[in-house]
């Protein structure tokens, strides 16, 4: 008996049907400097940055973690290829970039080109609302290497910053002050969690007091992207730093960019934490420590400004309808003796 790639458990032909179906939303967040179609070897991009005097490349990639294990429950694809490129997106963007484009890795057991296609219009969709090109990417066909039903997505995205427009934390000062924006639930982190303390009490089709719509709405909230409020803040105001919230939580994603002889001094009485991280606390008797370190607790992001800046900066945040906290900072570490 002959034994083919196709017996072999991969199709081929499905794969090219996937790059054909998606070519309309691929192509739809083009700009001018995309100089060639989804489907080349390699995507070529034109290096053309008008205004930028002295442009350098910011560059991050990603995943989606076990949120991709809700997705699965729920049957639900449309959302997660909008985290992928959003979280990206923010990872570039608190340094002072503009995305740029974006490349996707989708890879599977057995493909099916209705779901891959789903995946991937999030990608184009958050594509196009960050303004960056989807130019190409990576659809992988492994029978046997995933469960049935399941696969995993990853993102690499590239974008420009003027090399003296960086923000990196070096100009952040004692007294400096902390301005958090709301995330729109657990973004993309602390999903191995979430699950295994709500799913043993709840489905995904439960309605929670004080949780708007079904706890799988809640869980598959789309991690959304902080670009808009980026530019419109660094353009008006000196930017000390900038924090993205992710897996570490508040402190160890601003620390990062802490300078050498200062904390963080967080009003943690401050933050209202929205239901969902407190029913995760309260369910799964989990410690406060443990809390912090997982998950954003409600803040997706962080700014640091000067003290004189703060008032102008939550002014200028609130007119573009954000919900700025002023939620701690920044202060000496004293030294132990």
């Amino acid at each position: 008996m002959s034994q083919t790639y196709r017996k072999a458990g991969v199709n081929i032909g499905a794969g090219e049907h996937v790059v054909k179906r998606i070519k309309k939303s691929a192509r739809s967040t083009f700009t001018k400097n995309v100089l060639a179609d989804i489907g080349l070897f390699g995507a070529l991009y034109r290096a053309s940055f008008p205004g930028v005097k002295n442009p350098v490349l910011v560059a991050s990639v990603d995943g989606v973690g076990t949120k991709l294990k809700i997705a699965f429950a729920a049957r639900r694809y449309d959302t997660i290829g909008q985290d992928l490129v959003n979280h990206c997106v923010n990872d570039i963007a608190v340094c002072g970039a503009t995305p740029l484009f974006f490349m996707d890795y989708f890879a599977t057991g057995k493909l099916v080109p209705v779901v891959a296609e789903e995946v991937i219009k999030g990608f184009a969709r958050a594509s196009k609302d960050n303004k960056c090109s989807l130019i190409g990417g990576e659809t992988a066909e492994m029978p046997g290497f995933y469960a049935t039903g399941e696969f995993d997505i990853a993102g690499m995205i590239v974008g420009v910053v003027d090399r003296r427009k960086i923000i990196d934390g070096k100009q952040i000062r004692r007294g400096d002050v902390l301005i958090g924006l709301p995330s729109t639930g657990l973004h993309t982190n602390g999903f191995s969690l979430a699950r295994s303390v709500l799913l043993k009490k709840f489905s995904l089709g439960s309605r929670i007091n004080g949780i708007t719509g079904t706890l799988g709405d809640a869980l598959l909230a789309i991690h959304r992207s902080y670009l808009r409020p980026i530019t419109l803040l660094t353009s008006w105001t000196n930017v000390h730093g900038i924090s993205h919230i992710t897996g570490g939580g508040i402190v160890g994603n601003t620390m990062r960019i802490i300078p050498n002889g200062l904390k963080l001094r967080i009003r943690w009485n401050a933050l209202v934490r929205p239901p969902l991280f407190s029913l995760i606390q309260r369910i799964g008797n989990v410690p406060e420590s443990d809390m912090r370190k997982t998950f954003n607790l409600g803040i997706g992001l962080i700014f640091i400004v000067g003290r004189r800046d703060a008032d102008t900066a939550v002014k200028v945040l609130r007119h573009a309808h954000e919900e700025p906290i002023i939620m701690g900072d920044v202060v000496e570490k004293k030294l132990k003796r």
